[in-house]
């Protein structure tokens, strides 16, 4: 019995420790909450930026259309656009949101305004024709399908990586491909950070909501950032990883920071004609933005992400934190021009306590197998 049963179960057991050990950890994945710095014209007057979230385990079927993620795929960034065709939100997948291209190997480390149009023209004339032949690219005042692709060229983004459930994410995408998708963009009570408070609001039930102070009443990234910031110092258990993703530098100058409703009026001088105006407001704007209108959740040295080097990001989320703490050195990325950096190395999550589990499996048989 000794030399039929032993070594048979010993097998077994092996195999099984290899799986546990080969296979990610069920159920874990993750979101992020992407902050975009503002940029150009529009950026100056309105300095607030743009609110997007990018989902590890949620794909692309179609920019309006969503499904789980097969083995490979990075996962996808959904937002709210104005000028696309009438829809309320737009779906693209990772690499491409970020870069206008399909393989990281493809980003160019330094581009300008024609080598942006060709990555951006290529990309849609392969994947985005389905949101309709009139779609219009955008210009000066209104926004369009370039707004798609390739952020990175034109700003600095800040990732807030959470985790999430299968389940969640399951039920997101049923409830987003039942909706009817239709735009009901309002620049003031109805914009992009809107549409990320509303998807954080349906995995972190009731923990994000418009501010009156600093903001008027309206949702900012600022605030939408502040408040998941909040809701993890609220509840100790939720994990959250703060990633910067560079500028890719020569296409335009660099972005700026975010500001709130109070701070903007501060910092784009709007406070003088209000002061002449009205004393008293723009001095409750001043106070305001002492008071209530400083969020500061940006680390001083967040790990910056590069474009052969998002694992912080897309790795699933026991493993990108173990990434993120490794420290490891990656390939260098200018953030406002400096060039410095750490980001991340593999490790496997779970490894001693699935050796516990295998050492007690042989003791228990080699017991068993002294008593036969």
């Amino acid at each position: 019995m000794l030399s039929t049963r032993s070594p048979r179960t010993t097998a077994f057991a092996l195999l099984a420790v290899a799986v546990l050990v080969l296979s990610p950890l069920p159920g874990r994945a993750q979101a992020a909450l992407l902050m975009e710095e503002p940029y150009g014209f529009f950026g100056t007057l309105n300095p607030t930026g743009h609110n997007a979230v990018y989902f590890q385990r949620i794909c692309v079927e179609t920019p309006v259309k969503l499904r789980r993620c097969q083995a490979g795929e990075q996962g996808s960034v959904l937002a709210r656009y104005q000028g696309i065709s009438g829809y309320d939100w737009v779906a693209i997948p990772l690499i491409p949101y970020l870069y206008s291209v399909e393989t990281p190997s493809e980003v160019p480390a330094h581009v300008n305004r024609e080598t942006v149009k060709r990555l951006r023209n290529r990309y849609y004339e392969a994947h985005l024709l389905s949101l309709g032949n009139d779609l219009h690219p955008g210009n000066f005042v209104h926004g369009g399908w370039n707004q798609l692709v390739g952020v990175s060229y034109e700003r600095r983004i800040y990732a807030f990586r959470f985790e999430t459930t299968e389940e969640q994410d399951d039920a997101f995408i049923a409830l987003m491909n039942a909706g009817d998708n239709r735009s009901n963009f309002e620049f003031f009570y109805n914009n992009c950070a809107d549409f990320s408070r509303r998807v954080l609001n349906f995995y972190l039930p009731n923990a994000f909501h418009r501010s009156i102070f600093p903001d008027a009443g309206m949702t900012t990234p600022t605030q939408t950032a502040y408040n998941l910031d909040r809701y993890v110092r609220k509840h100790p258990g939720t994990q959250l990883t703060i990633l910067v993703i560079p500028q890719i530098p020569g296409y335009r100058h660099h972005s700026r920071a975010n500001h709130g409703v109070a701070e903007s009026f501060i910092t784009t001088g709007f406070a003088i004609p209000i002061a002449i105006i009205n004393p008293y407001l723009a001095g409750g704007i001043v106070v305001d933005y002492m008071v209530r209108g400083r969020h500061n959740v940006i680390p001083k040295h967040p790990p910056v992400l590069s474009p052969d080097n998002l694992l912080a990001l897309t790795d699933q989320g026991r493993s990108a934190e173990n990434l993120v703490s490794a420290g490891a050195q990656a390939p260098s990325a200018t953030v406002g021009g400096s060039a410095e950096i750490q980001a991340t190395a593999a490790a496997n999550s779970g490894l001693p306590e699935i050796k516990v589990e295998h050492e007690q499996i042989l003791a228990a048989e080699s017991k068993e197998s002294r008593k036969d």
